[in-house]
């Protein structure tokens, strides 16, 4: 009777190479690179990798300008006020603040800046996504929507008259005046009126201004007003406030609001250089 022969360990390479190859092979369609796999890109990422030093990112003549009282103090005095105060983090990269202060006679006036770079780790969202969505969080807090037209600031920011002054608009048509677009009566004409918090236009990619006088029943006049804008991976906030010294007196509103965006704007310019 004959005998098959039988080679010892061919079976088992045979079976080795058949368990690879099913391994191995994967799906046609699968994403593992093969040619007719489908193709993956990662969103794109913000356009700011770092953060400006917050302490020399306001300029020193506008700095002067939003803190009078510093003018009037001698030389060292005036130059640690203006140096400002960094504030405490753990991520430079990330998240970066300053502030001033500077007393006069008549008022203390401090100032604020706050830097923030979004980063996504979520390969499916881009850094600008989540910026965005750290952006609308802080205008959801301030009390304000996002309508399909952002309000424009136009009274504010060019110094026209409250009342619209025939000013056109987008489309030609007269601004509306301040009881118009946002519902409160006009103002009375004081220098401390000043037109509510509000959504902004050509600031960044989404900006908006909250307004914050002294609230019922308090016997500080203190008046705080911010400017919240995105601009990329990046979310800036300014806080400017004024106090006076007396009770009595009011801070002027219309000025701390046109100078907190002045400043905004010098900001989103300089981050755009």
């Amino acid at each position: 009777m004959r005998h098959k022969a039988y080679v010892p360990g061919v079976a088992l390479l045979a079976a080795l190479v058949v368990g690879c190859s099913a391994e191995g092979g994967g799906d046609a369609h699968g994403a593992d690179g093969k040619p007719g796999g489908p193709v993956v890109s990662p969103a794109p990422p913000g356009r700011y990798l770092t953060l400006p030093a917050p302490c020399r990112a306001v300029p020193r003549p506008l700095l002067k300008d939003l803190l009078p009282g510093a003018a009037e103090l001698p030389a060292d005095q005036q130059e640690k006020v203006l140096r400002g105060a960094a504030a405490v983090t753990y991520d430079t990269d990330r998240k970066v603040g300053c502030s001033w202060k500077a007393d006069a006679p008549s008022a203390t006036r401090s100032l604020a800046v706050d830097f923030e770079r979004v980063v996504s780790y979520d390969p499916a969202v881009s850094d600008d996504d989540r910026a965005d969505a750290v952006y609308e969080k802080k205008e959801k807090a301030a009390g304000l929507s996002s309508p399909s037209a952002p309000q424009a600031d136009v009274a504010t920011a060019t110094g026209a008259p409250a009342d619209g002054g025939g000013g056109e608009g987008k489309g030609g048509s007269a601004d509306p005046s301040p009881s118009t677009s946002t519902g409160r009566a006009p103002a009375s004409g004081g220098p401390e009126d000043a037109l509510p918090s509000r959504l902004l236009d050509n600031l960044g990619d989404a900006a908006f201004l909250q307004d914050l006088p002294k609230g019922p029943g308090s016997t500080a006049q203190n008046h705080t007003v911010s400017v919240v804008f995105r601009t990329s991976n990046v979310v800036v906030t300014v806080r400017y406030a004024e106090q006076p010294a007396l009770i009595t007196q009011r801070p002027d509103g219309r000025e701390l609001q046109e100078k907190a965006q002045a400043l905004a704007r010098k900001l989103a310019e300089t981050l755009s250089e």
